[in-house]
Formats: structure tokens, C-alpha cells, sequence
């Protein structure tokens, strides 16, 4: 059975202090709940003080960016080892809001997977829909080409999560329904089982992200390939996003 994984994305949010307070409340009532692994993602000048503060419990610790060559004139660009060695685990790639604002291709989006994944991280590669190509019916178009696209060269999947995040419903307080997630993540696993192994998509966690919050955590989780959530504005207070840990764990 696979491992439901919570993880929050901080985005750009978060000062010092507060990364560090954040961080050591998730720590320290994480261990309560077993049934789930939680990983936190701040910013990546707080990368080091989250390390710190969550050593030593199950909190894992992730970046919400890397640049794909080892080093040089990148300005601004962070290395798979510089994440490394500040306590990083795991990279979150290919976001939507990388994708949509910044405007990300899934080559380059493939190239930070591959680099991560050669690097020893584990890969969360986020892929989902805009509202108008939902509602042109191409939902599933989408996503096999962004998996396509990000997975490109990828023998082994072994470190690599799935997030899907309906574009439409980060930020926006509006959610897929359980059956639209549950469509598109057996969409998602039916696709890796096509590309790569039966074994492959038993095992591979696919996560849900979009408006995630303490009270729809428990039926969105439920469904049978939702396997854990990227949760964005509920990961920064921690009584809610421990609420979403233990709708997991439960």
C-alpha cells in the first residue's frame, strides 16, 4: 500500500523567525501521526533553518526550485548539491505557477527532473490544467503531455511523486471535486503503467494539490488514487496543515 505524503509549499512566504516557529510546530506533532510522511518546502533562503529546526523528526525537507547544471554562471540559480547540502530531500518541479508566471517549458521543466533525480533528490513534478482546456474537454491531452514532456529520458520513477494541480483551483478557493481528482490521478497512473511498469504505478505517489484545507483533506484523500496532497495556503499555520496530516494518517 502506498504511503499517503503531505507536503506544503511555503512559496514565496515566510520570514526568518517564522519559518523557523512554523517549521519546529510541524516537527514537533508530526511524530503523532504515523500513518503519513510530511514534507515542508519554504523558501529557499529559509532552507538551512528549516533543516535545523525539524532534525531529528519525520519532517522532510524540500526546495521549490533547482537549476539543472551543477554550477557556473547561473545568477540566482540554485545547484542539486547546494539544496543538498541544506538538508534538502526533495525538489518540487514544474509548478504551475513556474509553468504559467515564469514560464517554464517542459524541456527545461525535463532537464531540472533529470538533474534532480541524477542528484539523489526526490523529484515532485506537479502537472495539471488551465479552466479553459478543462473546459474544452482536455484534461487528460494535458497531462499526458506534460508527463511526457517531464519524464522524458526517465528510466526509473523510484524517486518521483506526482502532484496534480488543477490550475484553476490553486489560490482561487475553488477545489476539484474527489471524482475530478480521482479521474485525473487514475488517468496519471494508467499513463505510467502504459510508459513504464505495472509495478511502477502501484508504487508511485501521485499527490493532489489545489485549495487543499482541513475540511475537504479527508474525502479528497480518500479517494484510491489520491495518494497525499500539495497544500499551499494551509501549510502556513500549522494547526491547519497538521489537521490535513492527521486526515491522512486517519
Amino acid at each position: 500500500m502506498r504511503r499517503q505524503l503531505i507536503a506544503g509549499n511555503w512559496k514565496m512566504n515566510t520570514d526568518a523567525a517564522g519559518a523557523g516557529e512554523l517549521a519546529g510546530a510541524i516537527a514537533a506533532a508530526a511524530g503523532q501521526c504515523e500513518g503519513a510522511d510530511v514534507l515542508v518546502c519554504p523558501p529557499s533562503v529559509w532552507l538551512s533553518k528549516v533543516s535545523d529546526a525539524v532534525g531529528g523528526s519525520k519532517v522532510a525537507v524540500g526546495a521549490q526550485n533547482v537549476w539543472y547544471e551543477p554550477s557556473g554562471a547561473y545568477t540566482g540559480e540554485l545547484s542539486v548539491d547546494m539544496l543538498k547540502e541544506t538538508g534538502c530531500s526533495f525538489v518540487i518541479l514544474g509548478h504551475s505557477e513556474r509553468r504559467h508566471v515564469i514560464g517554464e517549458t517542459d524541456e527545461l521543466i525535463n532537464k531540472k527532473v533529470r538533474a534532480s533525480l541524477a542528484g539523489g533528490l526526490t523529484a515532485v513534478l506537479c502537472v495539471g490544467e488551465l479552466l479553459e482546456e478543462r473546459e474544452a474537454g482536455r484534461t487528460e491531452e494535458v497531462l499526458t503531455a506534460q508527463m511526457s514532456g517531464g519524464l522524458a529520458g526517465v528510466s526509473d520513477l523510484s524517486n518521483v511523486v506526482i502532484a496534480y494541480e488543477p490550475v484553476w483551483a490553486i489560490g482561487t478557493g475553488k477545489t476539484a471535486t474527489p471524482e475530478q481528482a480521482e479521474a485525473a490521478h487514475a488517468h496519471v497512473r494508467k499513463w505510467i503503467e502504459s510508459n513504464y511498469t505495472s509495478e511502477s504505478a502501484a508504487g508511485i505517489r501521485i499527490l493532489y494539490g489545489g485549495s487543499v484545507k482541513p475540511d475537504n483533506a479527508a474525502t479528497l484523500l480518500g479517494q484510491e488514487n489520491v495518494d497525499g496532497a500539495l497544500v499551499g495556503g494551509a501549510s502556513l499555520k500549522s494547526d491547519s496543515f497538521l489537521a490535513i496530516i492527521e486526515a491522512a494518517a486517519s
